[in-house]
């Protein structure tokens, strides 16, 4: 696997723009077709697809051997997961429902070594099967990537605190889950949503952590609005959304 370069952590940390994909395919030749396109990221979702962990396994070395960053969106904050996961190769992973600093500490924790952690030790693809197990060992310690999922209103509420936890790295921001906790599924235009948007870039401003959006509809016109306003870890759309759209957009011309 690809180790040992600049990670992208160190691009998050350098507040540099990336932007990334969520795979919920599992055939190969998505995850082959998508990083040679051109994404920074990919992130394989086991939160809303019927993905295994080995499929996952086999995308996550896919997107590494294209020179793309692999990521993982967890189904859930389980410290059994990640350590899966992390040894399947991915440079790191995206946590949804991070509500409280707690929650962003357990999984940070999850995905390092002791001392900094409490991921088990095992020879896996992520050491090279053991070849470069010190090697790995000293890549993790600054260059696992934890993105923390706000798509709560109460983790609005705890940002700062959230964000402030040593070795989450940045977030992104669930719209739809996000404006459902507000009881306003899917309005993103709506007042409240719009409120804790804003609250939510205050917060990242003053932290100085990267922070971004799912813009879940391969919008073009979205994703330049949201590097317009700041976004620095943008997700863009997803496989199922750019094949629907995509289809549709071609059959609407000559219906």
């Amino acid at each position: 696997m690809k180790l040992f370069e600049k990670s992208l952590k160190q691009k998050i940390e350098n507040n540099e723009l990336t932007i990334g994909s969520w795979i919920t395919l599992a055939h190969p030749s998505i995850a082959e077709i998508m990083a040679r396109a051109g994404f920074d990221w990919l992130a394989v979702d086991l939160e809303h697809s019927a993905i295994s962990i080995s499929e996952a396994e086999e995308l996550i070395r896919i997107i590494n051997l294209s020179n793309v960053s692999p990521l993982v969106r967890l189904t859930s904050n389980d410290s059994d997961q990640i350590k899966r996961v992390m040894d399947s190769g991915s440079e790191g992973i995206i946590v949804p429902m991070v509500n409280t600093p707690e929650d962003a500490r357990s999984a940070v924790k999850s995905a390092k070594y002791p001392p900094h952690g409490h991921r088990g030790f095992g020879l896996a693809r992520a050491h090279s099967y053991g070849e470069n197990f010190n090697e790995y060992l000293e890549w993790q310690k600054e260059n696992i990537t934890v993105i923390v999922q706000i798509e709560h209103i109460d983790a609005v509420d705890n940002l700062e605190l959230i964000l402030d936890e040593d070795g989450v790295d940045g977030f992104i921001i669930g719209p739809y889950d996000l404006s459902g906790s507000l009881g306003v599924p899917g309005d993103f235009n709506h007042p409240k949503m719009l409120e804790a948007i804003k609250r939510i870039s205050e917060v990242s401003k003053k932290t100085k952590k990267a922070g971004g959006i799912h813009i879940v509809e391969p919008d073009k016109d979205q994703l330049s609005k949201a590097i317009k306003e700041g976004s620095k870890f943008i997700a863009y759309s997803l496989d199922t959304r750019m094949l629907d759209t995509s289809c549709r957009d071609g059959l609407q011309t000559v219906k």
